[in-house]
C-alpha cells in the first residue's frame, strides 16, 4: 500500500515551546508521532529555528545590518538545529537529512527536478527529509514567511497529500472571538478570501510569519489541490490528535 505524503511545517515558536531556545522535548515528541505514524504516513519537514538555535550559543558584535547578523546566526544555528534532530530522532529509530533550498530553485526546471528526485530517494530509503531555507544566500523567509511559503512551494513541488502547519495557536481564530479574548477556532475553511477577512497582521513573538503568511500558504497548497491544515504545535501529540479531531484546529480544503 502507497503511503500517504505529509509535510509538516515547523515554525520558530513551536520548536522553542516559546521561550529563547530550542525545545528538545518537543522535537522529541514531533519525532514520537512520526514514529508511531510511519506504517502509513510518510514525512517531510519544512523547519524553522535556526536563528533560534544560533541565539543560544553566540551573541554577534556587528556593525552591519540587522538581516545580515539574522543570516550569519541562521549559518551558525543550522549545524545545530541539526544536531537536536538527528540526536532526538535516532534515539526513535528515525534518520535525518538536511536540504537547504532556496525560492530561485522554484523557478528552474532543472533546479526542480533535482528536488523531486533527492527527496524521493530519501524518502524511499527512510530518511527524513528536513528542509530550510538557504539563508546565507536568500533573506525572503527571514524576513516575512517562517518559511510558510517555502512549506507550501515544497508541498506543491512534491505533490503531498497534506501540509501541516503548527503553529502556536488552535487555527485560525473568528477575528470577533479574539476581540472578545474568549478565541475560537475556525475547524473547516472552503472560501480562502472568507477567511482572508478573519486574519489580522499581527506577526507571533519569534517567527516572522503571523496567520497572513499562513494563509498565503494554504492558497499555493490549495491551487495545487492539497488540504492544509493549521495545528497547535505547542500541545504534546498535535499531529495525531489532529488525525482523531481530538484537538480544535483549522482545516483548509
Amino acid at each position: 500500500m502507497k503511503k500517504k505524503r505529509i509535510l509538516l511545517k515547523i515554525g520558530s515558536n513551536t520548536l522553542t515551546k516559546e521561550t529563547n531556545h530550542i525545545s528538545r522535548g518537543k522535537i522529541e515528541d514531533i519525532g514520537r508521532q512520526i514514529a508511531q505514524l510511519k506504517d502509513e504516513y510518510e514525512f517531510i519537514i519544512v523547519s524553522s529555528g535556526a536563528i533560534a538555535a544560533a541565539k543560544q550559543f553566540v551573541k554577534l558584535e556587528h556593525n552591519g545590518q540587522e538581516i545580515t547578523v539574522k543570516q550569519a546566526l541562521a549559518a551558525i544555528g543550522q549545524p545545530h538545529l541539526m544536531r537536536i534532530f538527528q540526536e532526538n530522532f535516532r534515539e526513535l529509530g528515525l534518520f535525518t537529512s538536511q536540504c537547504l533550498l532556496s525560492y530561485s530553485d522554484f523557478e528552474k526546471e532543472v533546479s526542480k527536478e533535482n528536488i523531486c528526485n533527492t527527496i524521493s530517494v530519501l524518502v524511499a530509503n527512510n530518511f527524513i527529509p528536513i528542509i530550510n531555507e538557504n539563508d546565507t544566500v536568500a533573506t525572503d523567509e527571514i524576513q516575512f514567511g517562517d518559511n510558510d511559503k517555502l512549506a507550501a512551494l515544497t508541498a506543491s513541488l512534491l505533490k503531498v497529500d497534506l501540509l501541516i502547519i503548527a503553529t502556536n495557536t488552535d487555527g485560525v481564530y473568528t477575528k470577533d472571538s479574539i476581540t472578545n479574548k474568549d478565541p475560537k477556532t475556525i475547524e473547516l475553511v472552503s472560501s480562502l478570501s472568507e477567511l482572508q477577512k478573519e486574519v489580522s497582521s499581527e506577526k507571533s513573538s519569534l517567527g516572522t510569519g503571523g496567520m497572513q503568511s499562513k494563509i498565503e500558504a494554504a492558497t499555493i497548497a490549495r491551487n495545487a489541490e492539497i488540504e492544509t491544515w493549521i495545528v497547535n504545535g505547542l500541545k504534546d501529540n498535535f499531529i495525531i490528535n489532529a488525525m482523531g479531531n481530538q484537538s480544535a484546529f483549522t482545516k483548509i480544503i
